[in-house]
């Protein structure tokens, strides 16, 4: 985060604390690992330092592709216009934007911390875990893959993205990263200690569901989108579902 704090100031665009975000969770796993060594079970910190390294990496390539070229994030435009400009608005930036995500990050991996030092063998919640995971991480990749086809085609400007994923839930890649994170937590969630570390999954899926992630997406997307109204009727906000009828 302090690199990417850097990095933001000398652009003067702090979107690139979105690519930081996952590399901040893989840099928490693989530390975690090194310093795990010889107090958990080889095989589960190995799963589960991978599992993040993917997701984290995944999702960092993805924003990064993504953001090439394009201005400031509207969000981070936004909070930062409430400071005034100058040194003022960069601390003001290292508070509320870089800050704050490195708290989020330590506060939301606390199970993978967790997970590295236990050492009882891979159990079938373990297992579990990896199944949610992996469903998480194919409605993160491919939701992202079809938006991203579908806006590389000039004839869809404007219009609203219903395919694929998008029929069933308005943010597959939301709901994906909550799959991720609950899958996680399931690798301690056969100890009783492990069930201490609930608050981060239910974190991580309220900032998706109710914080920064869909609300405020929404709120940039409805105004000015022509077709917005019908497909939020007939969609559901977060939990895959079949289209209502119209």
């Amino acid at each position: 985060m302090l690199l990417a704090f850097a990095v933001g100031v000398r652009t003067g665009r702090h979107r690139g604390v979105d690519v930081a975000w996952g590399l901040a969770f893989a840099a928490v796993a693989l530390t975690g690992y090194g310093l795990s060594a010889g107090y958990g079970d080889g095989g589960r910190r190995a799963l589960v330092t991978a599992l993040v390294t993917a997701w984290g990496g995944r999702l960092a390539v993805h924003l990064w592709w993504r953001a090439r070229g394009l201005p400031e994030d509207a969000r981070y435009a936004r909070m930062l216009s409430r400071a005034p400009a100058g040194p003022a608005r960069t601390r003001y930036a290292f508070r509320m934007v870089y800050l704050l995500q490195a708290a989020l990050v330590w506060v939301v991996s606390l199970p993978v911390q967790a997970a590295q030092y236990l050492p009882d063998r891979l159990g079938a919640l373990a297992w579990a875990g990896t199944a949610l995971w992996a469903v998480g991480l194919f409605f993160e990749a491919v939701g992202d893959a079809q938006l991203a086809r579908f806006k590389a085609d000039p004839a869809h400007r404007g219009q609203v993205m219903d395919r694929g994923l998008w029929r069933w839930t308005r943010h597959p890649n939301y709901f994906g990263d909550a799959c991720v994170w609950w899958g996680l937590f399931l690798f301690v969630a056969h100890t009783p200690i492990g069930w201490a570390f609930l608050p981060s999954p239910l974190l991580m899926t309220w900032l998706l569901a109710f914080g920064s992630g869909k609300p405020m997406l929404e709120r940039h997307l409805s105004p000015d989108r022509p077709g917005w109204a019908e497909y939020t009727a007939r969609t559901s906000g977060f939990f895959p579902l079949p289209p209502r009828r119209r």
